[in-house]
């Protein structure tokens, strides 16, 4: 049986125009209605709005259907339509060589924005949904969901013990084990919630989409996502003694992870992305950037849900590596860790508010640290931002795929990656072939292209990788 599947247009053909509203109802009717005759739900949503006495008294619709009757007439409005400058604006391209054009392409639609102030394109980009990934993007007032990407907070998180790399060899076995028994990826859950005080906040219980997504939300937290994310075992190595980092040079063991806000990020983008849409209305090819005003109800919202998730993909990462630490015996002695798809308030040069999409962009801001991974056999960086105002305070967030995954799973074998992975002397616990380190750039060419945003102050090299199975 197929299930139901309704959309925003058909939703105003029966009176309900607003578009927050209408997506609110659409949702309730999936979830309670799924398996039902759509123009069955479509009729009775008809019929409770010609009777506003009946709508009160309904279980499901009732409390929507209400707020709808007592709404002023100007949030009824359709949506307002927007049109593209004509002049594309100029933006800086970090390593253009190595970047697609379909992401160029995107790059540019984003700057004729008529919201946008400023943008600019990392080293690894590639292209993505509305903002290609690599792609920063300065607007005024208003915030687009799919600039900030479908894995909200996505982030790297780093942390240094007091044990020397030869731990690795002669505990190996052990290892593997703590990483099996302390991770969970994809759709993987641990057989008990775990208790965290980001499960608790007001956002979850104030704001619709937030209560729906609460529970998935609470079974996943402390795993990590699919395809590109990992927790890692290896050697963090400090060439040069720095200030910054406060630790002598040498080689250390070390965990890193990537992963980030899981369901309830994709939850969100999707959720407030159709709002934009249905609010905001663009050219066809610029849909996919479509944006909520964040003085608007929905902005608002989206801004709050937003933060809500990348403090939660951070409890995430906090709750697998005070696991690790605890199963190793060991705390860690330096830690660093960043989000790369976010928004930020920020000032832009000429002092006016901003706000900055970094969809795959590593912050870096003058002082700041960030981490800056490679694939499953090359290293990742410990840097420090040093606040070019041309990357908008930014660098890229990774090497960047060369390839989709799809390709990647035709172009390499099963044989070859075991070879690059022996070559490399690195294990691998999971994976696949879409992961394959031929389907990234060279991380070495990346890091190169941004020597003006980013100063490298030490290195990780990945011994033992743990990752989602096929």
């Amino acid at each position: 049986m197929k299930r139901l599947k309704l959309r925003n247009r058909e939703i105003k053909k029966i009176g309900i125009t607003d578009n927050k509203l209408s997506s609110e109802i659409i949702h309730l009717a999936q979830k309670n209605y799924f398996s039902h005759n759509k123009q069955e739900v479509l009729k009775e949503l008809e019929d409770l709005i010609r009777n506003p006495e009946a709508s009160k008294k309904h279980k499901i619709f009732g409390n929507l259907i209400s707020q709808y009757f007592s709404m002023p007439l100007e949030k009824k409005q359709e949506k307002k339509l927007y049109h593209l400058v004509p002049e594309k604006r100029d933006y800086i391209i970090f390593g253009s060589s190595q970047i697609e054009a379909e992401a160029i392409k995107q790059m540019d639609m984003a700057m004729q924005l008529p919201i946008t102030a400023k943008g600019a394109l990392m080293a690894d980009a590639h292209s993505g949904y509305g903002l290609p990934i690599g792609g920063v993007l300065a607007t005024l007032n208003a915030i687009i969901p799919y600039g900030v990407g479908m894995d909200i907070g996505c982030r790297m998180c780093l942390s240094v013990y007091p044990l020397p790399p030869v731990f690795i060899d002669n505990n190996r076995a052990k290892i593997k084990k703590i990483l099996i028994e302390n991770t969970r990826f994809g759709k993987e859950e641990f057989a008990r919630k775990t208790e965290h005080e980001v499960i608790e906040r007001n956002e979850f219980r104030d704001i619709t989409i937030l209560k729906e997504l609460k529970d998935k939300a609470w079974h996943q937290l402390g795993t990590s996502g699919s395809g590109n994310h990992f927790v890692d075992v290896g050697i963090f190595e400090i060439a040069d003694h720095s200030a910054t980092i406060n630790l002598p040079s040498g080689q250390y063991l070390a965990i890193l992870s990537h992963s980030g806000s899981r369901h309830m990020g994709a939850g969100i983008a999707k959720y407030y992305t159709q709002v934009a849409k249905e609010k905001c209305g663009l050219s066809k090819g610029a849909q996919n950037l479509a944006w909520l005003d964040l003085d608007s109800e929905e902005g608002i919202e989206y801004w709050m849900a937003m933060n809500l998730a990348g403090d939660y993909a951070a409890a995430n990462h906090h709750i697998i590596h005070n696991n690790l630490s605890a199963a190793l015996g060991e705390k860690p002695i330096f830690t660093a860790e960043n989000h790369h798809n976010f928004a930020w308030k920020e000032k832009s040069d000429n002092g006016t508010e901003v706000i900055i999409h970094r969809k795959g962009a590593t912050p870096a801001h003058a002082g700041i640290l960030g981490v800056i991974p490679g694939s499953m056999v090359s290293p990742a960086f410990l840097v420090r931002g040093k606040g070019n105002v041309l990357s908008l305070n930014s660098a890229a967030h990774g090497a960047g795929r060369k390839m989709s995954r799809a390709r990647a799973k035709v172009s390499f074998t099963q044989k070859s990656l075991t070879q690059t992975l022996k070559k490399a002397g690195v294990e691998l616990l999971g994976g696949g072939l879409d992961e394959a380190p031929g389907a990234y750039k060279d991380i070495h060419k990346i890091m190169n292209y941004q020597k003006d945003l980013v100063e490298i102050l030490a290195v990780f090299y990945p011994k033992i990788v743990r990752m989602c199975g096929n």
